[in-house]
Parts: C-alpha cells; structure tokens; sequence
C-alpha cells in the first residue's frame, strides 16, 4: 500500500475556464511533488481537457449531467473516507463537499479556492448565515488576490480571517513562450496571411463580454479580424450579433482548443473585455505571448495589466477600438507594451504557485 499522502480535488467539471485549466495543469505537478492526487468531477461530461488530464492522473466522474444536482452530495460522502485532504474548486461543489461532511461527521480536513472576485449568493443577505456555515467547514480559503481575501472577509466576518490565505493563480510560462505559432493563413479559411488577427479565449458567460470585442471592429478596417476561443450558453448570442453586423467574414469562432499557447502566438494582439475576473489565466498568458495585452479597467484585470499592458473602459467598443488603432500605428509603442508585458508575466509563474500550495498542504498534513 503506498505511503504518500492522498489528496482528492473536487471540480464540476472539466470546460475551458479559468480555473479548469488550472486544475488540469496543476494536478499532476502536485504528483511529481511526491502526492497521490485524483480529481472527482460532480458531472460526467467529456471534454478536451478533461481527456487529456485522466491520462495522467486518475478522475472520477459523478452520473449527473446538471452541475447542479443535490443528490451529489451524497455520492460524495463515500469519497470522504478515502483521502487525507481534500481540495474543492467552485460553486456548486463548495456546498456539495461542505454538506456531504457535515452528514458524514467525516474529520477529513478540507480546503477550498476562492477563484472569483464576486458571486451572485452575495446578493442576498439572508444566505450570508448559510455561507458562513459552508465555509467554516473548511480548513483554509485560498484567494488568488488581496482583493478577493479582503472581499471575503468582509462578507463573512472576522471571524473566517484565520481560514484565509492569498495564493495567486500561476501559468505554465515556459509552455507558451516555447510554443510554435501557427501560419495564419493555416487557421481559418477566411484569414489571409497579410490579417492582423485579435484574440479572446474566454468561455462564452454573461462576465466576458465579447459583443464588446465584436462591436469594435466596426471601428476598424476590414483586414482586422477577431478570432475567439472557447464555447458556453451566449455563443449564439454571439454569432447572431456577428451576422447582424455584417461581421461574417471577420470573427472566427474557434470553439474549444488545446492549442492556445500556439494561437497566443500566431496572432498580434490578445484582448480581455471581461466585466470583473479573479486572477484571470488568459490574461497571464496573454501577457506572456510576446504580443500586447489589452483588457477591460474592472477588477481582477485591472490590478495585473495598469503597468503594463493597455486598459479600456468596460463595455466601450469605441474606445477599444481607438487602443487598437493606436498600438498598430506604432511599432515603437507596439514592441514598448509587448516587452513590460511579458516582462510583468513572470510574477505569475506556475511553480511559484505550486510551491505555496505544497507547503499548505504539508502544514495540513502534519497537524
């Protein structure tokens, strides 16, 4: 039987945001570092990364479909017995884990992240009693900002400071600046070589905004065209306001990739029009690629891009636009946020991240 520490993640589900590809990138370092690490899934539903993490390490799937299905938890309680710690990521499986101890009476010590500046439950100030229930059933919160530690303390009390610990979110850099860009007349039949191509990998969700991105191209001239990554509920939304426009021949929608250090690559400009982010991944890596960075002047993104990269005011397609006119009128200016934003990349360096959480996770252990 082996000696190493078991330590079950728990996540809804494998798809293209923030946090998910955190999770599949970071968990088999945490073997490499010497733990039995799985990952429990509250849905069963297929995806790219979940398809290329469960050759790694092992990963369990529950039978459900809907993300929010209460009979999780008790398909959980099991899981309970059989780790020495736990790790949860996200709303609903914050509940499910927190509720699924609570019946069991289970002892095993849990810790969950904090991977968004806010939540809709904070709305409404009869669930705060609820809240603080659930999460003193954890052992620490790990926030990836100040700002998101500092939210939550005010939200739940004083009392939950000691539970709280600032992590912030890290990227493969390595992987992306070795990355091969991709020729750009080989992405899309409708982009020639000559194009100067923009960016978004974001999941298509009410906070990331991309009608804005879409929107600014009528700002700008024909041989700029928008390439957006990723899938979600307001996809259509968004190719109908792309036909609406008159677009079709300028926004490619890329679905689902696992290539994105190449495209990040291969394209001139990487943009963020989200409405608020926790410490946004994409933005890392947009900052990373060697290309300028350009995002919208909300929480999240704001505290990582002011002194480097290029911020516009959220929801103004104008003046996103004017940005972009003015960083590809000058090549000086252009390679100028380019270089401070690759330079700034390198406080957000994965390992950095997986050493602060190894070092609580032993802290955990050892008690």
């Amino acid at each position: 039987m082996s000696d190493k520490r078991r330590i079950l993640h728990v996540c809804n589900w494998l798809g293209m945001g923030g946090a998910e590809k955190l999770i599949s990138e970071t968990l088999p370092r945490y073997v490499e570092q010497g733990f039995d690490v799985e990952l429990l899934l509250t849905t069963d539903i297929n995806t790219p990364l979940r398809e290329e993490l469960q050759k790694k390490i092992k990963v369990h799937a529950l039978p459900y479909k809907s993300f929010y299905n209460i009979m999780a938890v008790f398909k959980i309680i099991p899981f309970l017995r059989n780790y020495d710690l736990i790790h949860v990521h996200l709303f609903p499986p914050l509940y499910f884990v927190a509720i699924a101890k609570i019946l069991s009476g289970s002892k095993v010590p849990l810790i969950f992240t904090e991977h968004s500046t806010t939540n809709s439950r904070m709305k409404f100030s009869m669930l705060a009693i609820v809240e603080k229930i659930i999460y003193n059933q954890y052992e620490k919160i790990v926030c990836i900002t100040e700002r998101i530690s500092f939210i939550l303390e005010c939200y739940l009390g004083k009392l939950i400071r000691n539970k709280l610990i600032v992590i912030e979110n890290g990227v493969n850099l390595e992987r992306i600046r070795l990355a091969s860009p991709i020729e750009k007349n080989h992405l899309n039949n409708k982009i020639s070589s000559n194009d100067i191509l923009l960016l978004q990998v974001s999941s298509f969700q009410e906070p990331k905004d991309q009608k804005t991105v879409i929107k600014a191209l009528r700002h700008l001239p024909p041989h700029i065209k928008l390439l957006l990554a990723g899938e979600g509920v307001l996809k259509k939304e968004s190719e109908k306001l792309v036909t609406e426009l008159g677009l079709d021949d300028r926004v490619i929608f890329l679905g689902v990739r696992n290539d994105i250090p190449n495209l990040i690559k291969s394209v001139d400009v990487i943009i963020l029009s989200s409405k608020y982010e926790g410490l946004s991944l994409s933005s890392v890596e947009g900052l990373s690629s060697g290309k300028p960075f350009i995002a919208s002047n909300v929480p999240g993104l704001s505290e990582i891009v002011e002194d480097c990269g290029i911020l516009f005011d959220l929801g103004n397609d104008f003046n996103l636009a004017t940005e972009i006119t003015k960083l590809l009128s000058s090549e000086d200016y252009y390679k100028e946020i380019a270089d401070k934003c690759e330079k700034k990349s390198s406080l957000y360096d994965i390992n950095i991240m997986i050493n602060k959480h190894v070092d609580m996770y032993q802290k955990i252990l050892d008690k």
